[in-house]
């Protein structure tokens, strides 16, 4: 097919989704970002194993305090504790009775070396 590349793609190849410009997987059928739909051919050989770490906690600004101003990280760092990636997801400001909602979820997936269509 014109435009299709031949040769496989490594395990872990990223591409940036063509709706918000995140970093994805090159597998990903849809942006975990944005949900946008990315391809519509039969999905490449993974299987979703578990979700090992789902994280959801919420803060509530007192009512007679000054405003809050908050900062969402999130690293990644392999088995020596090196960081490997460092993101702010998100800043924002509270003022009195505000609440924010905030989640992290990590998705394990099981991938073979995608191949091209034939």
């Amino acid at each position: 097919m014109i435009g299709r590349a031949s040769a496989e793609k490594p395990i872990g190849a990223t591409r940036q989704c063509p709706h918000c410009k995140a970093m994805i997987l090159e597998s990903a059928m849809t942006c975990p970002a944005c949900r946008g739909h990315l391809r519509f051919d039969v999905p490449p050989d993974r299987e979703v194993l578990d979700q090992p770490l789902k994280i959801e906690g919420s803060i509530t600004h007192p009512p007679d305090a000054g405003a809050w101003e908050y900062c969402m990280v999130a690293v990644i760092k392999n088995e020596r504790g090196e960081e490997i990636e460092r993101k702010v997801i998100g800043v924002g400001a509270m003022k009195a009775n505000e609440t924010r909602t905030f989640s992290l979820s990590v998705d394990v997936v099981a991938s073979r070396r995608m191949r091209s269509k034939n």
